[in-house]
């Protein structure tokens, strides 16, 4: 059985609210969980001490033994220090302008640079 550490939403319509809980990936998302072990409250400020409320220890057994948080819970773990920040890769390289759009940003870019070099002639 995987097990997954992952958002439950609650709350009513455009008052979110989620519970943290540890649960089978087999499971739907708001159905049958195995324990809850934190609150996420997004509608409060940043700052406020009850926005993210965790059971650290629950959580550390947890993932002792195998359970994988997902991406929101992971990056909420890591902000705690429950578990190491999680790394994101950087955007892929497909993404990356093709070869006919870097030359024109790179004519484009010495044409400013000679124009900012030449003093302006009134």
């Amino acid at each position: 059985m995987s097990v997954k550490i992952r958002l439950t939403r609650g709350g009513a319509k455009k008052r979110p609210f989620y519970a943290i809980v540890i649960a089978d990936t087999r499971s739907p998302r708001d159905g049958r969980f195995i324990e809850k072990v934190g609150t996420y409250n997004p509608m409060l400020e940043k700052d406020h001490p009850e926005r993210l409320v965790l059971k650290g220890d629950r959580i550390k057994h947890w993932l002792s033994v195998g359970a994988q948080p997902t991406e929101r819970v992971a990056k909420f773990l890591g902000q705690a220090e429950l578990a190491p920040m999680p790394t994101y890769r950087e955007t892929p390289s497909k993404s990356a302008p093709k070869a006919k759009a870097q030359e024109r940003a790179k004519a484009a870019a010495e044409a400013a640079a000679k124009a900012a070099e030449t003093p302006a002639e009134a």
